[in-house]
């Protein structure tokens, strides 16, 4: 397990406890460096979205509790946050939750010319995510394949 992978694990142990008495639920949490400074955040959710109030009140519980525990080495800044309408669609609880809506897939590389593709998310296994263009055409994408998967957002 990797340093990011062992911080991501202890965090989620600690937050969930919280998350589920003030009825949240954890879409995701990540360690990572950005311009020369570590971040941990954590992506919360709730039927009808979250409000900033809802990541303060975590932020409030969270922050003593890594504090006591003092389990990431490195100086960091710790974030809690909404997921946002565009959000990645990271784990397989996330696709799940996700189908029939409309998606945005990004590739690694060109497929007929193309990096980016819209569709409805129709299935999806260990292997391929299939989606249904607005042609009514289904597109089948090896999850090797894909930089990026979110949920598109229409303006």
């Amino acid at each position: 397990m990797s340093k990011r992978e062992d911080y991501e694990a202890r965090t989620q142990e600690l937050i969930e406890p919280i998350l589920e008495r003030l009825g949240f639920e954890l879409y995701d949490i990540e360690y990572v460096k950005e311009g020369g400074s570590y971040y941990l955040r954590a992506y919360i959710d709730k039927p009808g979205g979250i409000a900033v109030n809802d990541c303060e009140a975590v932020a409030r519980e969270m922050n003593p509790l890594l504090d006591e525990k003092d389990f990431i080495s490195d100086s960091y800044i710790f974030e809690v946050s909404s997921p946002g309408l565009g959000r990645a669609l990271k784990k397989d609880k996330h696709l799940e939750k996700s189908i029939g809506e409309e998606v945005e897939i990004h590739t690694f590389r060109p497929i007929n010319h193309e990096k980016q593709f819209f569709g409805y998310l129709k299935s999806f296994d260990d292997q391929t995510i299939v989606i249904e263009s607005d042609e009514n055409e289904e597109l089948t994408f090896a999850r090797a394949d894909i930089a990026l998967i979110r949920l598109a957002i229409d303006f």
